[in-house]
């Protein structure tokens, strides 16, 4: 896992775990990273599905409470599949750009 700050975001790579274990991983630091915006870039698990997914809802459902974007980052699950209830950008510049409008949002109160 490679996490990386970037002003008020962190991204957060997925290397070498299996998924299982990557998202064990990100609930074991994710007290240290609670106040930034998290990217969570899965661009190295090529054979990800829509239900994989799902493993980050909990997480993303928590963080969006605290008023920080959570955005998955994959190209291998078409847009229709993707959880209603979970932000995923193809890019990590879409991904960068989704949060810049989320926090536009949040200070509008909207």
């Amino acid at each position: 896992m490679i996490i990386e700050h970037i002003k008020s975001t962190t991204v957060i790579t997925q290397e070498k775990l299996t998924l299982a274990k990557f998202v064990i991983r990100l609930n074991e630091v994710y007290d240290e990273l609670s106040n930034n915006n998290l990217v969570i870039n899965l661009f190295s698990l090529a054979s990800l599905k829509a239900s994989d997914l799902k493993e980050f809802a909990l997480l993303s459902e928590k963080h969006k409470t605290n008023n920080h974007s959570f955005v998955l980052v994959t190209d291998a699950v078409p847009y229709e599949d993707i959880p209603e209830a979970l932000t995923v950008a193809p890019t990590l510049q879409e991904a960068h750009d989704v949060i810049e409008m989320e926090e536009i949002e949040r200070d509008l109160g909207i």
